[in-house]
């Protein structure tokens, strides 16, 4: 009876993983596997070899034709006389400044008081106004047969407070040189201190004309900027709700 039990249990409990490895239990499974270890780096991959990469498709001039001066020393768009070493070409790499500084304040108050009186009679219907009484429980008023009263208040106040700061300077590669020039660039970086792994991933447009002579170029001036950063580990897992307690916030309605 004992391994008849015990057999029971060990295939529900392999059913229960199978179905959290099913419905988005793969990062339980990894975070089980990390305990007691540092938090794995990912590879270094090509970004477009990734399953979910597709090429940024957005509307574009038409080309315009390059300047060939083959016998000149001078090349259109540089800013060095002998070399630019700034980012032009897939695989090339510059330097992302990163700092945000942004606080948004905004605080709204509504007040509306609105009071509606409205009266309806008949002086004459078809000369049997004055029968309306048999008609009813109680003598009418020709003049005043419907009424209609409204009044409704409105008070409101909101206030909305936002602040936000980050400073970082990292590298980023471009990955695509869209038809008018325009460069993709990917920037990744990971970096674990004790059991915390900090990410950081950014993705943008940037001119060419817009980098600076030193290859590095400002948060400002990237075009659909994407930034996301976190990470993972011990502390981040104190930092939020367990998955169960998200679950019922998302599905309980009070």
């Amino acid at each position: 009876m004992k391994q008849r039990s015990f057999a029971r249990n060990l295939v529900g409990i392999a059913a229960s993983a199978a179905i959290l490895a099913g419905t988005g239990g793969c990062g339980m499974l990894t975070r089980l596997s990390e305990v007691g270890d540092y938090p794995a780096m990912s590879q270094v991959t090509n970004p477009q070899a990734q399953p979910g990469y597709r090429p940024v498709n957005m509307p574009m001039p038409a080309p315009q034709p390059l300047e060939n001066n083959p016998n000149s020393l001078w090349r259109a768009g540089a800013r060095g006389f002998f070399k630019d070493i700034r980012a032009k070409e897939i695989g090339d790499t510059l330097t992302v400044r990163l700092k945000l500084d942004d606080n948004a304040k905004m605080q709204n108050l509504t007040t509306r008081k609105r009071d509606d009186n409205e009266a309806m009679g008949l002086d004459s219907i078809f000369g049997y106004e004055t029968k309306l009484g048999k008609l009813f429980p109680k003598d009418v008023d020709n003049a005043d047969l419907f009424r209609f009263a409204t009044k409704s208040n409105t008070d409101g106040t909101g206030n909305i407070g936002r602040s936000e700061k980050m400073e970082l300077t990292f590298a980023a590669m471009v990955v695509q040189v869209l038809p008018n020039g325009s460069l993709v660039v990917l920037g990744r970086q990971e970096v674990r201190v004790n059991y915390e792994l900090r990410q950081l991933m950014l993705t943008g447009l940037v001119r060419p004309q817009d980098i600076d002579a030193d290859n590095s170029v400002s948060h400002e001036r990237i075009a659909e900027m994407r930034v996301a950063y976190g990470g993972r580990g011990t502390l981040s897992d104190l930092q939020q709700p367990r998955w169960g307690s998200q679950i019922m916030d998302i599905l309980l309605p009070f």
